[in-house]
C-alpha cells in the first residue's frame, strides 16, 4: 500500500484507496451468516415462495425458513463465486447456500449486495491456486472486509445502481418478448400458415389453398425439396488441421458460427488457403452450417469473404431456385432443426451429422422468389431490431460495470463529504 499514490481526500486501507470519510469492517461484524437446510429435490414448480439453490435460476417451494432482507451466494457447484441474489421477503434456501442477513445499522443491505457480488469472486480466487472455485468456506465470507461509505451515500449508490439494474431487466424482458414474437412469426411465415396479403389470393380472386406434403400442409403454390436439390454445391471444409500463422487468411471453424464472430479467427498461410479453396471456396451469399460438435447452427455470408473452412463446417451454395436469405431464415426454424436432429448420428460424441444426411434435409418454400424475398426481409428486419436491443443491453451492462467500479471505490461521489465546518453534508443525488 505504501507505493500507491493516494489522492488528497483519500486514504490507503485494506480495501484499497477509499475516501477519508469512509470506513471498513469485516462481514462477520456487519451481518449474520448462515446456510439453508433444504435440498434441490425439495423444489416445487408451483411453489409459493422463492427457493434459492446453487444456481442462478431461482426455484420455488411451499415453505419459507426466512422472512426479511438477505444476500445469498452458492457455497459450491458450477457457479461458485459467481451466483448472487438479493431479496427482501419470505424464501427458503439450499443447505449449501450462504445467507447474509440482519445487517448492522452501518450497512445498507442492497449496497452490501452490490459490493459483495462485485468483489467476492476476486477474493476467493486470490485464496486458491486453482483456476476455478470449487467451494466457499464460511471464513472466506466472514473475514472479508467491506468498504463503508456513510449510510446516506450507501443508499444513494444503491439507488443509482438499482435504477440501471431495472433498465437492464426491462431490456432483457423486451428482448425475450421480441424473440418470442420472431419465433412465432417464423413458424407462421415459413410454413405458409400465414400468407402475406399480396401472395395469398389467386388471379380469380379466390384464396389460395393448401396441399399435403412430407413436411405437413403447405400452400398449394409452395414446394418441398431437399437441400441437395436446392443447392448448386454442398461440401465440408478441410479434413486435416492446417498450420496456423500469425497473419494470413481467415480460417473459420464451428466456434465462429456458434459465436457469430468472424473477427476473432485463426489464420492460415496464403499458399494453404489457395490449395483449400480449389475444393471448397466460401463466397458472399453462401451459408455456413455447423456439423460437428454443434449441429445445425447457420450463418449467411453477407460480407465479401476470402477465407477457408474446417471440416466441422458445411458450405451450402443455394441454387437459382431459392434465395439465399430465405434459405438462411428457414435454417433457423424449428422445422429445419428437427430435420437436422432426425438425420444426426445417434449417440455420437461429439454431435455430428454426415454430409449425405445434410443433403437430404427438406425445406419448404414459395415458388415465387418475390414471396421468398418478402418473407426473408420481414424476418431479417426483426433480427436487426433484436440485435440492436442486444447491443443496447451490452452497452448498458458496460455502463453499470463502470459505475460500480467508480461508485464502490469512492472515485465518484454521489454525496458531498464535508461542509466548511467539517460536518458531513449529503449532496443532491441528481447532481452526478
Amino acid at each position: 500500500m505504501s507505493d500507491v499514490k493516494v489522492p488528497v481526500g483519500y486514504k490507503s486501507t485494506e480495501v484499497g484507496v477509499i475516501p477519508e470519510d469512509w470506513s471498513f469492517d469485516k462481514i462477520q461484524n456487519l451481518s449474520k451468516i448462515t446456510t439453508g437446510s433444504k435440498n434441490t429435490q425439495d423444489k416445487i414448480a408451483t411453489g409459493k415462495y422463492p427457493f434459492f439453490v446453487r444456481s442462478q435460476t431461482i426455484e420455488h417451494i411451499n415453505s419459507f425458513s426466512f422472512d426479511g432482507e438477505g444476500v445469498l451466494t452458492a457455497g459450491d457447484g458450477v457457479g461458485t463465486g459467481k451466483i448472487y441474489h438479493y431479496i427482501n421477503g419470505k424464501f427458503d434456501f439450499h443447505q449449501r447456500v450462504y445467507l447474509m442477513h440482519s445487517f448492522d445499522n452501518r450497512l445498507d443491505g442492497y449496497y452490501f449486495y452490490l459490493y459483495f457480488s462485485n468483489t467476492f469472486y476476486d477474493r476467493v480466487m486470490s485464496m486458491t491456486a486453482k483456476s476455478s472455485v470449487d467451494s466457499v468456506r464460511r471464513v472466506m465470507i466472514a473475514d472479508m472486509n467491506v468498504a463503508l461509505p456513510p449510510k446516506e451515500e450507501q443508499t444513494a449508490i444503491a439507488t443509482a445502481l438499482s435504477d440501471i439494474d431495472n433498465l437492464i431487466q426491462s431490456l432483457e424482458r423486451l428482448i425475450s418478448k421480441k424473440e418470442a414474437i420472431k419465433t412465432a412469426t417464423m413458424q407462421q411465415l415459413l410454413t405458409g400458415k400465414t400468407r402475406l396479403p399480396e401472395f395469398a389470393i389467386c388471379e380469380d380472386g379466390n384464396k389460395k389453398g393448401f396441399k399435403q406434403t412430407e413436411l405437413g400442409f403447405i400452400p398449394e403454390d409452395w414446394e418441398v425439396n431437399t437441400l441437395s436439390k436446392l443447392s448448386s454445391y454442398i461440401n465440408d471444409g478441410t479434413h486435416y488441421t492446417p498450420s496456423y500463422v500469425q497473419n494470413g487468411v481467415p480460417f473459420y471453424s464451428v466456434e465462429n458460427v456458434t459465436a457469430n464472430d468472424f473477427v476473432n479467427v485463426k489464420h492460415i498461410s496464403f499458399e494453404e488457403h489457395n490449395r483449400l479453396i480449389k475444393r471448397c471456396k466460401p463466397e458472399r451469399g453462401d451459408i455456413l452450417m455447423t456439423r460437428i460438435g454443434s449441429i445445425g447452427k447457420t450463418r449467411i455470408i453477407d460480407w465479401d469473404v476470402d477465407a477457408s473452412i474446417y471440416v466441422s463446417l458445411a458450405l451450402i451454395k443455394p441454387s437459382n431456385t431459392i434465395k439465399s436469405q430465405y434459405m438462411y431464415e428457414f435454417s433457423k426454424s424449428n422445422l429445419f432443426q428437427k430435420e437436422i436432429e432426425k438425420r444426426a448420428l445417434v449417440n455420437a460424441t461429439p454431435q455430428k451429422i454426415n454430409m449425405a444426411e445434410i443433403g437430404q434435409v427438406q425445406i419448404c418454400y414459395p415458388e415465387s422468389k418475390k414471396e421468398q424475398i418478402a418473407i426473408a426481409t420481414i424476418l431479417s428486419d426483426m433480427d436487426t431490431e433484436i440485435q440492436a436491443l442486444h447491443t443496447r443491453l451490452t452497452k448498458t451492462q458496460d455502463i453499470k460495470q463502470g459505475m460500480m467500479q467508480q461508485l464502490l471505490t469512492g472515485k465518484v461521489r454521489l454525496v458531498s463529504p464535508f461542509n466548511e465546518k467539517n460536518n458531513y453534508v449529503p449532496a443532491d443525488k441528481g447532481n452526478h
